[in-house]
């Protein structure tokens, strides 16, 4: 298909991209308020090492039901069911974890948190990637990971702010969660459904109808006879087709980046912020207005990553990543070790986080939502994400153990060694996708 002769509804396509990645929005907030919570949940329920590794790595476990649930509704009722439903899960949790009365309760209810973490981690960027042209297809799906980064940024600046508000600051941490989830809730309602799931589903009038609010007719044209062919001789996706023998190593490169994008260790930066800096030397002040310095980082060259994905493209970047982050995490660890002063330590986290932002954390997003073929692209996302979640409950789980045993240094010498082994993997499977529309990905997939 050849995108140089179409012309597109820009403002229309960044505008329903923008509204259904609020999902990455909270999916940031879950995943950055316990940063802020966890000094007052020590205290709260007398954490141990394990404990706070499990109550961390709870919201991961959810993920996994999440991202199984998604693919269910995504197949069976559409994309924009499953952004409704994660809406809603996001709303109810954050309220019930802020009424939170026991550890026991409060995992159930972060657990829960999870699923809606996971279901808007899986569909949101699947659905942008579902309704982009190719020409813009890697900014479109970075777009999640901007709002993913804007959530995270946003709930350490409250949590900053809250911190002098008493024992149950961290109530109000979670409990205001609510009112991005309404505004996610009311913007899903606006969204049209995926067109190439409509077509899937056998709606191709409906289908004609969103695809023509995004592009001309050349494109509305090309795009419905390109989604129909990489449909043709299609049967019911099942977790057998996503490991056949033509698409399994798609499925393989999918599933060992999203497990490299944990193990290569940088969510233990975000979870564990105040650990980190309290081994130096810092105060609850000190740690908590690191993560609010994390959250600016993370943002800006997040923005980076947007301007450069469809520019360099997705090899370039994720090679430059995970080779950087194995040198600073061991410049880290020896820093740390060393016990060397909060304000040279924090120049290299946020060395580490620049690095991943830029490269590994919206890249694996944007090859996840593109590198699988039509017929599987729901189940096998599903299979991607929740090895990915997998790997995050394994990581944040084992940190506060492992910083028991080894000393909070002592975890970053590990991640250094799997940041350059994912070095060698990107450099030996992973394929360029950049400009490529998704059928044309797939025809490639099977010539080869």
């Amino acid at each position: 298909m050849s995108q140089q002769i179409h012309s597109f509804n820009n403002a229309y396509i960044v505008g329903i991209s923008f509204i259904s990645a609020l999902g990455g929005y909270l999916f940031g907030f879950d995943f950055a308020v316990i940063s802020g919570a966890l000094p007052f949940l020590r205290t709260e329920f007398a954490l141990t090492p394990v404990w706070e590794g499990f109550l961390t790595g709870s919201l991961a476990l959810g993920c996994i039901v999440g991202c199984l649930i998604a693919g269910e509704i995504a197949e069976k009722y559409g994309r924009r069911p499953g952004l409704m439903v994660s809406a809603l899960i996001f709303a109810i949790s954050s309220v019930a974890i802020a009424l939170s009365k026991g550890m026991v309760y409060f995992v159930i209810m972060r657990f829960a948190a999870g699923i809606g973490v996971g279901m808007a981690s899986m569909l949101c960027p699947m659905y942008i990637a579902e309704i982009s042209p190719a020409a813009v297809r890697g900014r479109n799906v970075a777009i999640n990971q901007l709002t993913v980064v804007l959530g995270i940024l946003v709930t350490n600046l409250v949590n900053y702010f809250l911190a002098d508000a008493g024992p149950d600051a961290w109530r109000w941490m979670f409990g205001l969660g609510t009112v991005p989830s309404v505004f996610f809730l009311l913007g899903v309602l606006w969204l049209p459904e995926s067109p190439r799931w409509l077509i899937k589903a056998g709606q191709a009038d409906k289908a004609r109808s969103v695809l023509n609010k995004i592009g001309s007719a050349g494109f509305v044209n090309d795009t419905v006879v390109a989604i129909e062919k990489s449909l043709t001789g299609g049967s019911k996706q099942s977790f057998k087709a996503v490991f056949e023998k033509s698409v399994r190593p798609a499925v393989l490169v999918g599933i060992t980046l999203a497990v490299f994008q944990q193990f290569c260790g940088i969510n233990v930066v975000f979870n564990y912020t105040s650990t980190i800096f309290e081994s130096v030397g810092s105060n609850l002040n000190q740690q908590l207005f690191e993560t609010v310095s994390i959250g600016i980082v993370n943002l800006v060259f997040t923005l980076l990553a947007m301007w450069q994905v469809d520019k360099l493209g997705r090899r370039p970047l994720m090679l430059a990543g995970a080779l950087g982050l194995s040198v600073l995490y061991l410049v880290l660890a020896y820093l740390l070790q060393n016990q060397y002063a909060a304000g040279l330590v924090s120049i290299f986290v946020l060395l580490a986080i620049s690095t991943y932002a830029i490269s590994i954390a919206p890249i694996t997003w944007v090859l996840i939502s593109e590198i699988f073929p039509n017929k599987i692209r729901g189940t096998a996302s599903t299979v991607a994400v929740v090895s990915l979640w997998g790997a995050y409950f394994v990581l944040v789980f084992t940190f506060p153990i492992l910083a028991k045993a080894l000393g909070t240094y002592g975890p970053f010498y590990l991640y250094a060694v799997i940041c350059f082994a994912g070095f060698l993997f990107v450099k030996a499977k992973v394929k360029e996708t950049k400009g490529q529309t998704l059928e044309e990905l797939e025809d490639n997939l099977i010539r080869h």
